[in-house]
């Protein structure tokens, strides 16, 4: 298999295999959290006739936002939104799944409804920093503890948060399981020190993420489902002391349930949103559970055209998931594909702000 060899997604066929992975850039409009023009023509410069277009996470409640002018998906305004991304998408033949958000502790009092504290599986206080309402760096918050009786209630805002994507006219949504938010934040014993049902062992801490994605899977289908999951990750303070037994159990359950992909994160881009970071003796997620994973499989990660190449002829993944360098190329697949210089990203402009760094990067023609 190449990069460019179809592929069957579910209901759809993919052209190519170069993905686009799910970019926060803190855009969306100051009073709404929503989509506004100037997304719908970022993510419209990006789409490719059969190409696949993983959008930026989405809170799927007001409790879920971590950072400021993040788009959300649980308002009617949002959905409206989103819908001139979609069809902007649409109109050039690309296909949009939409990512399902929660940060859970990742968060600040500043976001919360009410100025509450952030809540979590456990009040466990991360390390590090939080990006508070008004664009700065504050310390995190020790978070509030979710009750076992409001667990239903996070469920029930994933369920609606599906719906809206799908009134919005999305292809597909993909649940955010990784990056050390909230349903990473379950699965790891680091993070959740319950002693109910959804704490304790492997099976009690995987509850929660597979009761989000049975759900899910019952408004959309397991066909136009994905998953994403960050095993040996580090981000936002996450961390498992072992984590093949936890996500080997994850990955076998997901197999039963049948979502159309998995997404891997690959540990050596951990933390790449916030840094350049390139670990070393990692493993590699995708090699590791592919044996266990019998669907499409989408690694992301520190991949350049070259290794991303040799990842889907090995067959350790189906199709590559590309971040900072869609940023700074909207027609990578083609340049990939020509074989033709990439054009480097700007850091300083990936997150807030308006077009520069956002829409002003030329298609290779142009440069």
């Amino acid at each position: 298999m190449s990069l460019f060899s179809p592929l069957k997604l579910g209901p759809y066929t993919l052209t190519h295999r170069v993905a686009m992975a799910p970019l926060t850039r803190m855009r969306a409009s100051a009073e709404e959290l929503a989509p506004v023009e100037m997304n719908a023509e970022y993510y419209g410069q990006r789409a490719t006739k059969g190409g696949l277009i993983i959008a930026e996470a989405s809170q799927v409640a007001l409790t879920g936002q971590g950072a400021p002018r993040t788009p959300g998906i649980h308002s009617q305004a949002q959905v409206a939104g989103w819908k001139k991304v979609v069809d902007a998408v649409h109109t050039r033949g690309g296909l949009i799944f939409l990512q399902l958000w929660h940060v859970g502790r990742i968060s600040h009092s500043s976001h919360q409804p009410g100025g509450a504290l952030p809540i979590a599986p456990s009040a466990v206080k991360p390390a590090g920093h939080a990006f508070s309402a008004a664009f700065k760096r504050e310390p995190f918050e020790t978070p509030r503890a979710l009750e076992t009786s409001e667990i239903p209630g996070i469920i029930a805002s994933y369920t609606e948060a599906a719906r809206n994507a799908l009134a919005a006219g999305f292809d597909g949504v993909e649940i955010h399981g990784a990056n050390g938010y909230l349903l990473e934040q379950f699965l790891q014993s680091k993070t959740n020190q319950r002693t109910d049902a959804y704490g304790g062992s492997i099976e009690n801490r995987a509850r929660l993420l597979l009761e989000v994605t049975k759900a899910v899977i019952g408004v959309w289908g397991a066909e136009r489902v994905g998953v994403r999951l960050s095993p040996f990750g580090i981000a936002n303070d996450s961390g498992e002391a072992e984590p093949m037994p936890l996500y080997t159990h994850v990955v076998q359950e997901m197999s039963k349930l049948k979502p159309v992909y998995l997404h891997f994160i690959e540990p050596r881009a951990s933390g790449a949103g916030q840094a350049e970071v390139d670990h070393q003796n990692v493993p590699s997620a995708a090699e590791l559970f592919r044996p266990h994973w019998k669907g499409v499989l989408i690694a992301a990660g520190n991949f350049r055209p070259e290794t991303a190449t040799a990842m889907v002829a090995a067959g350790n993944a189906d199709a590559i998931a590309f971040g900072r360098l869609f940023i700074s190329n909207p027609d990578l697949p083609e340049r990939i594909r020509k074989n033709v210089p990439l054009t480097p990203y700007d850091r300083a402009t990936f997150y807030s702000g308006g077009s520069k760094g956002y829409t002003d990067y030329p298609v290779y023609a142009e440069a």
